[in-house]
């Protein structure tokens, strides 16, 4: 029998993100760089390698919003706002929603509030329902670099440090919007 049919066998994305290992994958308009966001060695070298502050936070990314329940204070968003942010998703909004109570910092960056997005992009879906869990998601580039739009690009701006996922970006010419989800203020435009 051949190691692809063996049903032992571990794929080797799901091996390396649960090893806490960086993985870039194609996200809607460049790639994104992310690991578990419950392992606070993976998000720490993650921000290293970008040379990016823990203060900034990380935006989670999912499959559904369900994986994101476990990050966000579900009952602290505004009934009048759930119908916008619902209906956002699967899509290009980044939102910042309440998070739950005892959130790590190393995921929210000290704020009471957590970037999440639902995708839409069917390589991020699909990684995502591999994983069983939201990924870290940020722009594959250090601080001040161009965000990487192909996987030589990647290989080109970190070398061997992290492990690329296949996939082509989506057709979006820029990172997604992220919107504050209690005040309604566009933090970045797309």
């Amino acid at each position: 029998m051949s190691n692809s049919q063996n049903p032992t066998t571990i794929d080797p994305i799901l091996e390396a993100f649960q090893q806490g290992k960086l993985l870039a994958y194609p996200t809607e308009a460049v790639f994104g760089l992310g690991c578990d966001p419950d392992n606070e060695q993976a998000v720490m070298e993650l921000l290293s390698l970008k040379q990016r502050p823990m203060s900034k936070g990380v935006i989670l990314v999912a499959s559904n919003y369900s994986q994101l329940l476990p990050y966000v204070d579900d009952n602290a968003i505004p009934m009048d706002k759930r119908t916008e942010i619902f209906s956002s998703w699967p899509g290009p909004v980044t939102w910042l929603l309440p998070k739950k109570v005892g959130l790590p910092d190393w995921i929210s960056g000290g704020s009471d509030m957590i970037a999440v997005r639902v995708s839409a992009h069917p390589g991020v879906r699909a990684l995502c329902e591999k994983l069983g869990k939201p990924i870290v998601s940020t722009s594959a580039n250090k601080t001040g670099e161009e965000p990487a739009r192909t996987a030589a690009d990647v290989v080109a701006q970190f070398a061997d440090t992290i492990v690329v996922v296949a996939g082509e970006v989506g057709g979006a010419n820029n990172p997604t919007q992220i919107r504050h989800s209690i005040t309604g203020e566009i933090i970045r435009a797309s």
